[in-house]
């Protein structure tokens, strides 16, 4: 009784524990992810124009609907004059996938589409930029300082969904990434590492027909004994422990202690059916037996067909 108290408080606390840790996390599934304030060359929107730009990430496992949440802006120091935009319901295109990302342009324009947005990013002032639910609960917010960033370089998360923030753009292992990872791997350590050590690839094949063989071995170990195990457990029906055991019947001998031939039980079955039909004439009551002497009518030599002679 004891324990069990005992394991029903630890596994509250723990619960309590959790859910507190939970609370301090953001458990969204949508984030902002990557914001460029100033477009001269960098990425264009569908009706070729530079604009700014705010990406947002589904750092989840499932897909997202974006539809009915809320992108709000602010320029300068105080959120008095923030602009709302509404993301619009009824486009497929707001249905983020798993791990993926949703561009919007802030272009001031929202008439050109679901992803251009009513307000604009001004690159000498400080802007702020929130992410709503449909229900109006602030999920994800980010402020990028004045003159923090140069003409096409973005304020991003070091990785996708991460807590620090950093500049991209300004050198060329950190570039601006658009509608793709924040970070992206240019190479493979561990492949590079094993051609290093195994050039000619000996290693590789030895590993690769080891594998197999053992596989091969296993399998076959397995079907033995599964096999006879299995016919262990059919011989256990067939002859069950209690059922009793038939006694093997002793052979009919004969009157010189041997056991009459094929020859003599066809014999004796046959007078019997004889018998039986009422072929027989009325006869002694003495059977004589004795064995056939080959004849000319039951050789086989003359019952097999002869071939005509060449002249």
């Amino acid at each position: 009784m004891k324990k069990t108290i005992l394991f029903a408080t630890l596994t509250l606390a723990l619960g309590l524990f959790t859910s507190c840790g939970e609370k301090k996390q953001n458990g969204s599934k949508l984030l902002l992810n990557e914001v460029l304030v100033c477009n001269q060359s960098n990425y264009q929107d569908d009706y070729g124009q530079h604009s700014a730009w705010v990406e947002i990430f589904n750092k989840s496992y499932t897909s997202a609907d974006l539809a009915g949440w809320y992108l709000k802006c602010c320029n300068g120091l105080s959120q008095g004059d923030t602009v709302t935009y509404f993301i619009p319901k009824g486009d497929v295109l707001t249905i983020v996938k798993p791990r993926q990302h949703a561009l919007f342009w802030a272009d001031g324009h929202p008439n050109k589409g679901t992803f251009h947005t009513s307000f604009q990013l001004d690159a000498e002032t400080d802007n702020w930029i929130g992410l709503y639910d449909g229900g109006g609960k602030k999920v994800d917010e980010v402020r990028i300082p004045a003159g923090k960033l140069a003409a096409d370089q973005s304020y991003a998360r070091i990785q996708d969904a991460s807590a620090e923030w950093e500049v991209k753009g300004a050198s060329d292992d950190k570039y601006v990434t658009p509608s793709t990872n924040n970070q992206t791997i240019s190479g493979n350590s561990k492949r590079d590492k094993f051609a290093t050590q195994d050039p000619q690839g000996f290693g590789m094949a030895i590993t690769a027909m080891s594998v197999v063989f053992s596989g091969l071995l296993i399998l076959f170990i397995s079907f033995k004994f599964v096999g006879k195990f299995a016919l262990s457990l059919n011989n256990k029906e067939e002859k069950p422990k209690n059922a009793p055991q038939a006694k093997a019947e002793a052979p009919v001998k004969t009157a010189a202690g041997k056991a009459p031939e094929g020859e003599v039980y066809a014999a004796i079955a046959m007078a019997l059916y004889e018998l039986n039909a009422n072929v027989h004439d009325v006869e002694s009551n003495v059977l004589t037996m004795r064995p056939a002497e080959p004849t000319a009518w039951s050789s086989k030599a003359n019952t097999m067909r002869q071939l005509p002679k060449k002249k």
